[in-house]
């Protein structure tokens, strides 16, 4: 996208947290600006009426209607805008309707930079083989256009660490929102998930280097301070 105006990107998602590292995360990606926030799908209506967006990242639970209705909103004004879900939501139904309603991607919460650092690089080059007019050569071009667009790779993780343990500590994490103020220590952590104090320190710290979890001091029953772990 060299020499390209940025990609203009509104965030729509109703947690200021995950809102604000949303936003920070497209600034970080090269090409892509962010141009505002919305909290609602009446707010993301609102910002698309009056300003120029080219991309909005998608929460699909809004606390004011559900993502999909945004989207279908956008096709029947006719604007010329893409969407990338970016959702905790799982369900098949809402994959579908997502699917059908025209998004270019779904991408699931929680993830890292370089989750939607890399979905956000592969919309670039698919909205580059798109730019301009006249006709694809044949059907090679087309595959590569939408290729290009498709889930790339996911996100290598350091050294040693699987998906399947990082995703068994945020499950930790969340059910322990709200009943552990302090939040989980890394012995709790590897108690939960059946690993040692050290493998869920190394997870944690992984995730609180992300943005995605708050690091806050405790005591263990010793009275020696520890580090708790919180789900942001």
């Amino acid at each position: 996208m060299t020499g390209s105006p940025p990609v203009r990107v509104l965030v729509v998602e109703d947690e200021p947290i995950a809102a604000e590292a949303h936003r920070l995360y497209v600034d970080r990606t090269p090409g892509f600006t962010a141009v505002g926030v919305a909290g609602t799908g009446a707010l993301a209506r609102e910002a698309l009426t009056r300003r120029q967006v080219d991309l909005v990242l998608l929460d699909m639970n809004l606390p004011d209607t559900h993502g999909t209705d945004v989207v279908r909103w956008l096709r029947a004004t006719g604007q010329d805008v893409d969407v990338l879900a970016v959702t905790s939501a799982r369900e098949l139904a809402t994959v579908r309707a997502a699917v059908s309603a025209g998004v270019v991607g779904y991408l699931l919460k929680p993830f890292t930079y370089p989750a939607l650092r890399d979905r956000l690089t592969a919309y670039a080059d698919y909205r580059d083989r798109l730019a301009g007019h006249g006709d694809l050569t044949g059907q090679d071009d087309v595959d590569r256009a939408l290729d290009a667009v498709r889930a790339p790779r996911p996100a290598v993780l350091p050294k040693g660490m699987s998906r399947e343990t990082l995703e068994a500590v945020v499950t930790a994490l969340r059910g322990a929102d709200g009943s552990a103020t302090e939040g989980l220590s890394a012995a709790q952590t590897g108690e939960l998930i059946g690993a040692s104090r050290i493998t869920a320190r190394r997870y944690l710290e992984h995730l609180a280097d992300a943005g995605l979890v708050a690091r806050s001091p405790r005591y263990g029953t010793a009275g020696r301070p520890e580090v708790g772990y919180r789900w942001r």
